[in-house]
């Protein structure tokens, strides 16, 4: 292998030129992130949820995430449920093999969006949320460290 002969300066171009470019490629997510903030769950507002998002959610916020009650509200709203999944890729719902096909920005909102539907819940806690859901999802003990670590980067466990 042939020895590449450098000066500083030529060292300092390069690494800078290497630290710019990896704030431009981060901006992509995080331009997505911003986007996906002000659209976040925008169909909630369709024809095809809102009435039965509007008749339940007083109702899912008394109820203990993943109780019998609970899923017997799910089930009331079943075909709007339905839609909203299949137009929000922050849902595992949404993704032929689930949770698996989720990229980071998907799991990213995901995870914000269980955070948030904890604090509209008297019992809510993000941890209980992310073990419920690891059976619920099928997702194992890796992907549920992830989102503890990420969570608790951000300060949403209690």
């Amino acid at each position: 292998m042939a020895e590449t002969t450098m000066t500083r300066d030529d060292v300092m171009r390069e690494t800078v030129a290497h630290v710019r470019r990896v704030g431009e490629l981060m901006l992509e997510p995080i331009t997505e992130l911003q986007r996906r903030a002000v659209w976040h769950d925008d169909s909630k507002f369709s024809p095809e949820e809102f009435e039965s998002f509007a008749r339940e959610t007083p109702t899912l916020k008394s109820l203990t995430y993943g109780s019998p009650e609970y899923k017997a509200a799910l089930e009331r709203i079943k075909p709007a449920l339905e839609h909203h999944y299949g137009r929000n890729p922050h849902h595992p719902e949404y993704h032929p093999d689930g949770i698996n096909d989720m990229n980071l920005v998907d799991l990213i909102e995901m995870l914000a969006d269980w955070k948030a539907a904890t604090e509209r819940h008297a019992d809510g806690d993000l941890r209980r949320s992310i073990e419920q859901n690891a059976e619920r999802f099928g997702y194992d003990d890796t992907m549920k460290r992830l989102l503890y670590l990420t969570a608790a980067s951000f300060g949403w466990l209690a």
